[in-house]
């Protein structure tokens, strides 16, 4: 299976519904600040996860290596 980056200047949320049509997987970010921040979605991958037409991953950071630490 393809794997493509695609970089778009639209809406995230509806720039990735609209890519998940014919997709096989979806895979969205989140930043996990913290534990209880950490449990909550926030409004793009809430989106794609409800209105999404492919399957949906949501990834996390692992502990150590969040974005802002990256050079």
């Amino acid at each position: 299976m393809a794997v493509e980056r695609v970089v778009r200047r639209d809406p995230p949320a509806a720039a990735l519904m609209a890519r998940s049509r014919g997709a096989g997987l979806v895979v969205v970010g989140s930043r996990g600040r913290g534990m209880v921040r950490g449990a909550l979605l926030g409004s793009v991958s809430q989106a794609v996860l409800q209105h999404a037409d492919a399957p949906v991953a949501v990834v996390r950071p692992e502990a150590g290596d969040r974005p802002e630490q990256w050079p």
